[in-house]
């Protein structure tokens, strides 16, 4: 205060006059200073509130950027060759090779200062997005990998997301038609194979309950109407009926008994709507990942056997090995009729094993021990009845018979082998059918099918259940294995006055062991999936599937005192992780699978950081 006298030539005077307008000073400068403060507050206020919304957009813009590609995939399944070769996340991923630029143009694919960049919708121009591509593992597994990068103003942010054909082993639980094989059940096919909400009769087609304590642990959808008892869903369950109103399920028993007891996931009290997915009506597509002549299409070609053949995995000295028998294989690859490049092929590569008798051949009485063709495929064929096929064997040579010996051990001896309702089905052991026997420990990746039956003939699991992982697909039934034996026993049944002498028969099981685990994502596209001898044999202990199960018809794993109680457990990996080279829908569909935010990719001029 006296400073401030000082200053105003006040000290002269001997008394307060001139305070007053000190005073006036000393407030109107903290005025000054309070608002001047608070101005530089309200402006660094709105800075900040425009850099968060951009930060915020930025990071909407990438999302945008993902969905405009899933969407892309969604009208085109072959965008999956396109991208930039030239971009960074591309060429960091071994992709350079395998991407394409469209004839179209994408501003998406742009990259670097002078690249462009795509517009988000109804944004002004103001947010803007980039994306890259890394399709190397799509021939193998179906996923495709992007790296998404959003733009507003000067902030940039940038997502990667797993984006994968959705399909059968997106479900514990998929079927068709919710009844019973007509091969198996002799009714009508052409009544019976029919959804119910589509015209099938009521009653008469072997319509197949849950019920009885069922419980699926897994995600679960039919194309059909549900009868659904007393079982419990844990995870979500669909259909395809959309009815106009009341109940997605049908609350009856296989009997068409009226019933109640469903338990449906937390908030839920019925399956809800999905679109029908299609089953293709063979696997013969997976034979094309045999070829090698499709060096584009079908970079690494897997292994092709022919007629019955028996698979048995093994972990040797830590590396995943098979024991193959495929007695009739001439071939194990082909590259359509041009038969010197199938024996090129075969001269100087034998990764699946050499054909022929000799020691530690195909056709052995031990078979070829090779290793497991890992990221593969093996596929199983019918013997050729053309000439001309290199894995032709004449009728002459191998008459096509059934249930007298295939090659590789099977009917057992003193087995019954079963019989089915209808005559359109192929016989249990046909000499020439593409059946194929798999059991043992897995380590790696792969796919089997087979054009024809495929059993599970022993326990089939994982060496490391976080790595391996299998697909098993066949166009007809894939069957649990479950050999009976007839027997014949006679006894005394008349008496003293009329005597007699009866005979019983009965069916015993043949293997001595029980209960039976299948680790893996199991289709059968014109059938189903069930145990053999499902009647018989007394009861075979637990079944414990992990994995995934889609059929045509529904199958049956017990009936009465006989076969196996279910246990049937979801593979969530499947989610993200595909048996390589597996069959899909028809009609194909995308969905993502991971996604999170990672460091951007580019600053704001658009070049790479």
């Amino acid at each position: 205060m006296r400073r401030l006298r000082r200053v105003l030539h006040l000290d002269g005077l001997r008394d307060d006059r001139g305070m007053a307008m000190a005073m006036v000073i000393i407030f109107g400068m903290v005025i000054v200073v309070m608002v001047t403060t608070s101005l530089t507050v309200a402006t660094s206020g709105l800075r900040k509130a425009d850099n968060d919304q951009d930060w915020n957009g930025a990071l909407s813009a990438a999302y945008a950027g993902i969905q405009d590609y899933q969407a892309r995939l969604a009208n085109d399944t072959g965008y999956t060759q396109y991208g930039n070769p030239d971009a960074q996340y591309t060429t960091k991923n071994a992709s350079a090779g395998t991407v394409r630029l469209p004839t179209e143009a994408n501003p998406a694919f742009g990259t670097g200062v002078s690249g462009t960049w795509a517009t988000v919708p109804s944004s002004g121009d103001s947010a803007k997005y980039r994306y890259e591509v890394d399709n190397h593992r799509y021939l193998v597994d179906g996923t495709i990998k992007i790296r998404a990068t959003g733009k507003v103003g000067n902030s940039v942010r940038s997502v990667t997301a797993s984006v994968r054909q959705q399909g059968f082993i997106d479900f514990l639980y998929f079927s068709d038609y919710e009844i019973q094989d007509p091969q198996l059940s002799g009714k009508s096919a052409t009544t019976c194979a029919r959804y119910a909400y589509a015209g099938r009769p009521a009653t008469g087609c072997n319509e197949i309950a849950f019920g009885s304590g069922d419980v699926i642990a897994g995600p679960a959808h039919s194309n059909d109407t549900m009868r659904i008892c007393q079982a419990t869903f844990s995870t979500s369950v669909t259909t395809s009926w959309k009815p106009a109103s009341g109940k997605t399920y049908a609350a009856v028993d296989s009997n068409n008994n009226s019933c109640t007891g469903q338990q449906f996931p937390t908030g839920t009290t019925q399956p809800g709507f999905e679109s029908s997915i299609d089953m293709p009506a063979t696997n013969a597509q997976q034979k094309r990942e045999t070829r090698t002549d499709l060096r584009t299409d079908v970079p690494r070609p897997g292994c092709l056997y022919t007629g019955p053949t028996d698979v048995q995995f093994t972990v040797v000295d830590g590396v995943g090995k098979m024991i193959v028998k495929s007695p009739y294989t001439r071939q194990t690859r082909w590259a359509g009729d041009d038969a010197s490049a199938i024996a090129s092929t075969q001269s100087t590569d034998q990764p699946c094993g050499e054909p022929g008798t000799g020691t530690g051949k195909l056709g052995s009485a031990n078979g070829a021990t090779v290793p497991v063709p890992d990221n593969n495929l093996i596929y199983v064929q019918n013997v050729p009845s053309a000439k001309t096929d290199q894995n032709y064997t004449s009728t002459s040579a191998l008459p096509a018979t059934c249930n007298q010996g295939n090659g590789v051990g099977y009917p057992l001896a003193g087995e019954t082998a079963p019989t089915f309702a209808s005559s359109s089905a192929p016989c249990a052991y046909g000499s020439r059918n593409g059946d194929a026997f798999v059991k043992g420990k897995l380590q790696g990746k792969l796919t089997i099918a087979s054009e024809n039956y495929l059993y599970a003939t022993g326990n089939i699991t994982y060496n490391d259940a976080s790595s391996d992982v299998l697909g098993l697909t066949a166009t007809n039934a894939v069957w649990v294995w479950n050999p009976v034996g007839t027997s014949t026993t006679s006894y005394d049944c008349g008496s003293y006055w009329y005597p007699r002498t009866c005979t019983s028969t009965t069916n015993g099981a043949l293997l001595g062991d029980t209960n039976r685990e299948i680790d893996a994502a199991v289709i059968s596209v014109a059938h189903t999936f069930g145990v053999q001898n499902y009647d018989k044999g007394g009861l075979r202990g637990t079944l414990t599937v992990k994995g995934a199960i889609a059929q045509k018809f529904r199958g049956i794993v017990s009936s009465g005192d006989n076969g196996y109680i279910k246990k049937y457990q979801y593979d969530s990996r499947l989610k993200y992780l595909s048996p390589p080279k597996f069959l899909n829908p028809v009609t194909t569909t995308y969905g993502i699978t991971t996604v999170g935010e990672v460091a951007a990719a580019y600053r704001a001029d658009g070049g790479n950081r």
